[in-house]
């Protein structure tokens, strides 16, 4: 009776395009591969200095694409204003790292810029880039623990830093279409749009 009814349930649907799966499944099989058990200290904190660059960089190339330079402004200026203020943070809490290699630990810097980048991503362009983007800012919080440049709350501040400079200088993605066409029994209009 059991088996029955188990075979009656519907099966979960994913709510996520075959592009965002393909983000999230190769961010899976990357925190795998760097899991902490495997995982060289060395190589966690290089992806995860990558990954840095590379979310905000892949954001910006992704407004570029297409062709949203209000985007590309917007997530520039929460990357930018996300390492301000966790920059301006460091220069007044004087936290030592946990390597004591310097005073400059709290918050981290490298997850606000992280954060910031999947904040706005996924605020302009939604879940479907924004769960991946999310996934690989988190990775590089986890990065800078492993690495013994942080304590775990200097991450969680950084990543709340970020993620409030992305919701604050986001809005979401619009797109209009070049151009559209009206008809009805009275008469027709076309409306035109062009960047330059």
């Amino acid at each position: 009776m059991l088996l029955t009814h188990l075979k009656q349930v519907p099966p979960m649907q994913c709510v996520l395009s075959s592009r965002s799966r393909a983000l999230a499944l190769a961010t899976a099989l990357m925190l795998g591969v760097a899991s902490p058990a495997s995982a060289d200290s060395d190589f966690v904190e290089t992806s995860g200095r990558v990954l840095m660059f590379a979310l905000p960089a892949a954001g910006g190339a992704y407004a570029l694409y297409k062709g949203d330079r209000q985007g590309l402004f917007q997530i520039g200026a929460s990357v930018v204003s996300a390492y301000g203020a966790s920059y301006l943070l460091q220069q007044v809490v004087k936290e030592e790292r946990p390597d004591h290699s310097g005073w400059d630990s709290f918050p981290s810097d490298s997850t606000a810029i992280a954060f910031s980048a999947a904040s706005s991503i996924q605020i302009r362009y939604g879940w479907d880039y924004g769960l991946p983007a999310y996934a690989i800012a988190a990775y590089v919080g986890y990065s800078r623990v492993e690495a013994d440049k942080h304590h775990w709350g200097d991450v969680a501040v950084g990543a709340l830093i970020g993620w409030a400079a992305g919701w604050l200088l986001t809005d979401p993605y619009e797109e209009m279409p070049a151009m559209q066409v009206y008809a009805d029994t009275k008469g027709a209009a076309v409306n035109l749009r062009w960047t330059f």
